[in-house]
């Protein structure tokens, strides 16, 4: 065995040995059995309930994404005011109860308190995700971070292929009861599994004394002031912008380009999450060898020629491939940027950057996203494709600068 695989799997053996890493990736696991029964019950049963309307269906998404432009600023900042631990289950039990108290309204009044569940939890997600970056950045030694993001994201890559395998079960042989009590028992699972974290730093203020509008304004001139944040967030509007332009078109890109029926686009999701899986595994290796910046515009590189290769194709198995090689960089995308936050930004500004560059991304997304049906109707969908993947490469020239100064600092480090 060569000293390298040695090290690696003695740095994988740390990873699982560390009670933050095991305890977050435990909740994980719970918080994605809830959420995945979330979103498929939930749609199923508006999409039942209401004669496939698509307005209905539609409030779905209002409702989960919603909160991330309207709460992610303001969840940041308590995220730093509050202890992480405490914050993280208290999430986790407010859920719980949100998901309950929906089941007994679904018992005895109308359904379309439904939507409650999914608006309150994606809420609390705001709160909640933040403070895990920042016990990560608390509890996590330099050298794991990264692998142990990449495990992170592994555990989401595999609940893009079981996710909705599992909602889908859940409702069609249970109903929408029991598939809501399922959901409030993995938040309650989540919860109890976070009791084993260490306890909060007692270090950390329970009441500033500045206000909350004046932390998110502290915020903000603590990304613009830092360069490498203020790179990262252009880079994160850009890649927004590039993957909100081609989302809705998946089903266009089978029925149009490939002549195939509309149902065929699940074949195109699952590449995509087979491929995230085993990227998320291969990053796991890489993850100790290679710069954050470097794993991040090898995951964009990767993204842009999926996309031309998925605009261009007139071939299924061709537009499979392009559609495998996206969801197998992927990884590098989601671990590179959590780790360049992680290691460049305060603990004390963990939840302020979190909020404030989430956000970015998010609602370049959601331009790109209203404005593709109208494109689609006026451009061609190989110009769209085509126009996503500079917008990728967009995202890596603006990395080019940190980029250089990780080799300027490498070819110093060999001088010495």
């Amino acid at each position: 065995m060569s000293e390298s695989t040695g090290n690696q799997k003695l740095h994988i053996g740390s990873l699982f040995q560390n009670q933050v890493i095991r305890t977050i990736l435990l909740s994980v696991l719970f918080l994605q059995i809830g959420i995945w029964v979330r979103n498929y019950s939930i749609l199923l049963y508006v999409v039942e309930k209401t004669n496939e309307n698509p307005v209905a269906v539609s409030l779905i998404s209002v409702a989960e994404f919603s909160p991330i432009f309207l709460f992610s600023f303001i969840g940041g900042a308590f995220a730093d005011r509050w202890r992480p631990k405490r914050t993280m289950i208290w999430c986790d039990v407010l859920s719980a109860i949100s998901v309950f108290v929906v089941l007994l309204t679904l018992i005895f009044a109308g359904w379309k308190v439904i939507f409650f569940a999914t608006l309150v939890s994606s809420i609390l997600s705001q709160f909640s995700q933040p403070s895990g970056m920042k016990l990560f950045k608390l509890h996590v030694p330099t050298e794991l971070v990264q692998m142990g993001m990449s495990m992170y994201q592994t555990v989401f890559a595999l609940f893009m292929i079981l996710g909705p395998v599992l909602g889908t079960f859940v409702y069609h042989r249970f109903g929408i009861l029991v598939a809501i009590a399922i959901m409030g028992i993995a938040f309650l699972c989540s919860a109890a599994v976070l009791l084993m974290l260490p306890p909060d730093p007692a270090t950390v203020e329970e009441k500033p004394k500045t206000t909350l509008i004046q932390e998110i304004k502290e915020g903000f001139r603590y990304v613009k002031n830092s360069r490498i944040l203020s790179l990262l967030g252009g880079c994160f509007f850009a890649a927004g912008l590039a993957i909100g332009l081609t989302q809705p078109l998946g089903v266009f890109l089978i029925t149009e380009r490939l002549g195939l029926p509309k149902e065929d686009l699940q074949w195109l999701m699952a590449a995509f999450g087979v491929g995230m899986i085993l990227g998320g595994g291969i990053t796991v290796g890489m993850s100790r060898k290679v710069q954050p910046q470097i794993l991040l515009a090898i995951g964009l590189t990767a993204s842009a020629i999926g996309t031309i290769g998925m605009g261009l194709s007139t071939i299924f198995w061709l537009t499979l491939t392009a559609q495998f090689l996206s969801g197998l960089f992927m990884p590098c995308i989601h671990i590179g940027i959590n780790t360049m936050i992680l290691q460049n930004t305060e603990e004390t500004f963990i939840g302020r950057v979190n909020g404030i560059l989430n956000p970015l991304f998010m609602g370049a997304m959601v331009i790109t996203m209203s404005a593709s049906g109208w494109l689609k109707t006026h451009f061609s969908m190989i110009y769209l494709y085509e126009t996503s993947a500079l917008l990728l490469v967009v995202g890596i020239v603006i990395l080019l600068p940190l980029m250089k100064k990780e080799a300027v600092s490498k070819g110093l480090n060999k001088g010495l």
